[in-house]
């Protein structure tokens, strides 16, 4: 008779191609005050099930997911928290597509028309999410972002392979670094993958060294996420093509939530992008986002900027994973 030592009930869905395994059961009771210290707790005492779900043979190199925790606001729904096949991350704007479109699909929300809002606990900060439902099906997922700001402008640094890189460095609910993919001779293709991870690990790596972040209210989330790599757009109805390099050289297959809501301020803030204009961000697979700046604020001693982001996704499949005893990798393995 087999013997189960672990049983993880998920939903896994994609938005825009970049997948979200949410777990809806089987998570431990995770203490902590706030969404930060309870990253903080799992990350430290049940790392083995972030991996057991993102690693091989469950996984995959770039798998992400998304933990469904009760909220720790009054204003909230849920509370949330995403990994990668890395670690955690701040925030996650496909995520919260995804996360919106299977709670009202599946009805683990009052449903309401034409719109459904739900908000989140992430560890950026409050999210508010609005989700279009007709009485049958859910739509189109928008979400007001945590304020975005640039933290650092024209950042210059040297790489092994693709010599001297320029960029901003911004915030968009995590860091990234933004740079056009012409100064390294190249284009935002999906023929051109192994480049892109290479520039953007890279960049990564050389940013870290020489530019020390400090969110200016939070210093739990003083990290740099990944590089954003733009282009002219290399698919129909899009304004760029762009490709998100985070975690370990993990590939975001959608146009990136939060880095959506980051370019959108920093074009913003530059001069580039008017209050309320509608700008469309898309993908390496050619998959888009919308986004509009809906405010300026502050944020410290930055000028920050308030956005919507909306998109599509898409549910795939219920599961429940389970672990037998005798399984020799409880935790997978992380190979490319």
């Amino acid at each position: 008779m087999l013997s189960y030592t672990r049983t993880v009930q998920t939903i896994d869905a994609h938005t825009g191609g970049e997948p979200l395994r949410i777990v809806v059961s089987g998570l431990p009771q995770v203490p902590g005050a706030n969404i930060l210290q309870k990253r903080a707790w799992l990350k430290e005492n049940r790392d083995d099930l972030r991996q057991f779900l993102m690693n091989e043979p469950r996984g995959h190199a770039d798998m992400y997911g998304a933990y469904l925790l009760p909220p720790v606001t009054p204003e909230a729904d849920f509370g949330v928290i995403f990994i990668h096949n890395e670690g955690y991350s701040d925030m996650c704007g496909h995520g919260i597509i995804a996360l919106g479109k299977v709670l009202v699909e599946m009805g683990y929300v009052e449903r309401t028309a034409p719109s459904t809002r739900i908000c989140f606990d992430a560890p950026a900060g409050f999210i508010e999410a609005f989700v279009e439902w007709d009485g049958t099906r859910a739509g189109r997922v928008s979400f007001r972002n945590v304020p975005a700001f640039i933290y650092r402008r024209d950042v210059v640094v040297d790489t092994p392979s693709f010599g001297r890189v320029q960029g901003d460095i911004v915030f968009g609910g995590a860091f990234y670094y933004y740079i056009n993919a012409a100064q390294a001779g190249l284009t935002v293709k999906p023929e051109l993958v192994r480049q892109l991870i290479q520039l953007g690990a890279e960049t990564k790596a050389a940013v870290k060294a020489q530019v020390a972040i400090r969110h200016p209210l939070e210093p739990g989330l003083d990290s740099l996420y990944g590089t954003i790599i733009d282009s002219e757009p290399n698919f129909p109805g899009a304004d760029q093509s762009n490709v998100c390099i985070f975690a370990d050289r993990e590939v975001d297959r959608s146009p990136t939530g939060t880095g959506t809501s980051g370019r959108a301020a920093q074009l913003f803030l530059r001069g580039q992008l008017a209050l309320d204009q509608h700008y469309v961000n898309g993908s390496i697979v050619g998959s888009n986002f919308g986004v509009r700046v809906i405010g300026a604020t502050r944020v410290g001693e930055f000028d920050g900027a308030l956005t919507e982001v909306s998109g599509h996704a898409h549910i795939m499949s219920t599961n429940q994973w389970v672990l037998e005893d005798s399984d020799p990798f409880p935790t997978g393995f992380f190979l490319r």
